[in-house]
């Protein structure tokens, strides 16, 4: 076999990339504006976000237009621009109540303080294509926008708002019902923020470098960890508590009174899971608190935008490996409980990148693995050639002293 270079060089790449804007554009029609992305693409544009880790709406549509949808492109396009922005400041810890919710619904209980709100979503509709879509145009979304409008300010007159909702958990936390923050957590809360961007994960890592990660992981990934713990390779079977989506207020410290400062607003999905509750006669040390009562255990997730599924697996693998931590049962078993395996292994643009590396060229490499299997080939053919002279020399043996076995007994016969 010969082996030649590859030819072609930088005019290639650039000739690749041209292809690139050919095929994105060759079918002539309008091209679609960024915003129209960002407000109509809205849960794409969330989703890349959360993963590129950049609360950045414009630049997230912007990304999409340019990775042709790709949300993992997009969100490494994102994830590489934010690496060069000066970081001037740091937020101040908010806490999910102060969140002007316009959703927020619970599993655990029918009647929750300031009622459950739906708000904008799909998951209780037929999921029958709408060929409507195809027909719309300007007038009709306007005309739409209109009545919709109309309609809810019919139905808000007289309807005193609330902007702030308590939190259920906090109800079943005054019940006496939720398992105490471990000492380990508890520390670990108290000391200062891991900051998974400036350093590299060392495990066991705390609990707050373990949400970060799992906050800016692929939500097919968390998906993934979270089912297989539910359906089988663990034991967590947990309930929604609470899964609450809307604006929520950013604050920083003042620079020259130090106090808290609204500098504006980012639109989040918080979610709060509680685990089943085990007793000691089950199995030993499950969620159990002084004197032996047993409790529910609570799971966090968090994202930017509207993400549920990626909110609510975040929360279930976060009660998992918490639990795993405690030595609790539902976290003693299955993939989702390690959280080296976990936070390694979840996050989509390292593993497309990694997955994606072996595009690159390994000319090098696979001609020295070829010629390491050209070698076992000659090595088992000089065994096959060995072990078949073996054989037939062996066979030679066998027909020999049969041709001298019969010989005698001729010669025994004659006599």
């Amino acid at each position: 076999m010969a082996y030649v270079a590859v030819k072609g060089g930088s005019q290639a790449v650039l000739n690749a990339e041209q292809l690139v804007e050919y095929y994105r554009l060759k079918g002539q029609s309008e091209p679609i504006r960024t915003r129209q992305i960002q407000d109509q693409m809205r849960l794409a544009v969330d989703r890349a976000m959360s993963e590129g880790a950049l609360y950045a709406p414009e630049l997230a549509a912007l990304a999409l237009k340019q990775a042709e949808g790709d949300s993992l492109e997009a969100s490494f396009l994102l994830r590489a621009y934010r690496s060069t922005v000066p970081r001037l400041d740091y937020s101040l810890p908010i806490e999910g109540v102060h969140m002007r919710p316009i959703r927020r619904i619970s599993a655990t209980f029918k009647d929750i303080p300031g009622g459950q709100i739906l708000g904008p979503t799909r998951d209780y509709q037929l999921r029958l294509l709408n060929t409507l879509l195809t027909e719309e145009s300007s007038t009709s979304t306007r005309e739409l926008l209109r009545e919709i409008e109309e309609r809810l300010l019919k139905q808000a007159e007289g309807t005193e708002l609330t902007p702030i909702f308590p939190k259920v958990i906090e109800s079943m936390r005054a019940q006496g019902i939720l398992v105490d923050i471990p000492p380990q957590e508890q520390a670990e809360a108290e000391a200062e923020p891991y900051d998974i961007t400036r350093r590299a994960l060392v495990f066991p890592v705390p609990r707050s470098a373990r949400l970060q990660s799992l906050a800016q992981a692929d939500v097919g990934s968390l998906l993934a960890f979270a089912y297989s713990s539910v359906r089988g390779y663990g034991d967590a079977h947990p309930t929604l508590g609470e899964v609450r989506g809307g604006y929520l207020p950013i604050q920083v410290a003042h620079p020259l009174t130090g106090e808290a400062v609204d500098i504006g607003e980012i639109f989040a999905t918080e979610c709060e899971v509680v685990s089943k509750a085990f007793t000691d006669d089950e199995k030993n040390g499950l969620d159990v608190v002084e004197g032996g009562v047993p409790k529910f255990g609570l799971g966090y997730g968090f994202s930017f935008g509207q993400n549920e599924v990626k909110a609510m697996s975040m929360s279930m693998l976060d009660r998992v490996m918490s639990a795993a931590k405690e030595g609790s049962a539902h976290g003693a078993s299955g993939p989702a409980s390690n959280e080296e395996f976990v936070l390694l292994h979840s996050d989509g643009i390292e593993a497309s990148g990694f997955t994606a590396h072996f595009k690159l060229p390994h000319y090098v490499t696979f001609q020295a693995n070829i010629s390491v299997l050209e070698r076992a080939q000659g090595h088992q053919t000089s065994l096959s050639a060995q072990a078949a002279g073996q054989r037939q020399q062996a066979m030679q043996q066998v027909q020999d002293l049969l041709q001298s076995i019969t010989e005698q007994g001729n010669e025994q016969e004659q006599e």
